[in-house]
């Protein structure tokens, strides 16, 4: 697998938006504050772009910091993040987990995967999102896109996505980890759909054993 030849053709379309990107990736893209890349993954999960690049900008008007949040009544959260799925369930958990930050960690998120999956409703794919875009630390973000392309590739043969990060970890140059998912999350968007894959139009369909 020339993983190589991928990964470049891939930062090119990217890069000069041939494969176009949402506004919630954009804005993930430029966020280095691993608590606002921590809160707004946590709105993300089960909702679609566009939904949640509105709720998440509602949400950082009224609080962008662990110590702010906790002043915040869940209702009035709920209110600023719906129609999110699940929003009362993820306003409560990010008040709560705003509290923990504050009192165990001093305002400060930590910054490895083993303490951050300690926050109820924070995964793998969470947590390596806030590494590799909060704090620059590599990490390999695999969302269902990820797992997905990854295994349709031939790349990696796994049934799960913590599987395909567990894989990825000793196959992927390391160098590639931080903007994997980007990459992957927006060909997956725009070509390699779950059902009826655009395979004619994939910049890198000649790389691709089209596993199904």
């Amino acid at each position: 697998m020339d993983i190589d030849s991928i990964f470049s053709i891939l930062k090119h379309d990217f890069d000069n938006n041939i494969l176009p990107h949402s506004e919630f990736v954009d804005f993930m893209e430029n966020v280095k504050d691993p608590y606002i890349v921590l809160i707004c993954c946590i709105l993300s999960l089960r909702t679609n772009d566009k939904t949640t690049i509105g709720a998440s900008k509602r949400m950082l008007e009224i609080a962008s910091t662990p110590d702010e949040m906790i002043k915040i009544d869940p209702k009035t959260l709920e209110n600023a993040i719906y129609p999110v799925g699940f929003y009362k369930n993820k306003a409560l958990q990010i008040v709560e987990l705003s509290k923990i930050i504050v009192e165990k960690y001093n305002s400060k998120v930590p910054s490895t995967i083993e303490e951050l999956i300690q926050f109820k409703g924070v995964g793998r794919k969470t947590a390596n999102l806030v590494l590799t875009k909060g704090f620059g630390i590599s990490g390999i973000c695999v969302d269902v896109h990820v797992h997905r392309i990854s295994n349709r590739l031939g790349y990696v043969e796994t049934k799960t996505p913590d599987e395909t990060e567990f894989e990825l970890r000793k196959i992927l140059p390391k160098k590639y980890w931080i903007d994997f998912n980007t990459y992957l999350v927006t060909l997956g968007q725009n070509i390699c759909k779950p059902q009826k894959p655009n395979c004619a139009n994939c910049p890198i369909a000649k790389y691709c054993k089209k596993i199904v």
